[in-house]
């Protein structure tokens, strides 16, 4: 289950020896929607947060969220965001128009 992309709520348990280890194997996958990291240390947390490559990273809860910030995942898990101002770049199609007039 660690190398597809399951959606639930599940979750995976898998030891690791520390947080490099715990990092290559989060991020040891083609999919990144989400994460979740369980800690006391917040600093630790942050650290570690910013290093997986993932859509959103929850520490210490899960499924939170505001929709006025984005959504989406990385890698094989999608393109864009949902949410925020990110949607209405990803849902808007612009669009250039370039005409030359004749002169007079």
């Amino acid at each position: 289950t660690n190398q597809e992309e399951i959606f639930g709520p599940v979750v995976t348990i898998q030891p690791f020896d520390d947080d490099d280890d715990a990092i290559a194997k989060a991020n040891g996958t083609r999919y990144g929607l989400a994460a979740t990291i369980w800690t006391q240390d917040i600093d630790r947390a942050h650290h570690i947060a910013a290093r997986i490559d993932a859509g959103v990273v929850w520490i210490n809860c899960w499924l939170r969220r505001d929709l006025r910030t984005p959504f989406g995942g990385m890698k094989d898990s999608g393109v864009g965001r949902e949410g925020g101002d990110d949607a209405l770049r990803f849902f808007t199609e612009a669009k250039n128009i370039c005409i030359e007039h004749p002169k007079r």
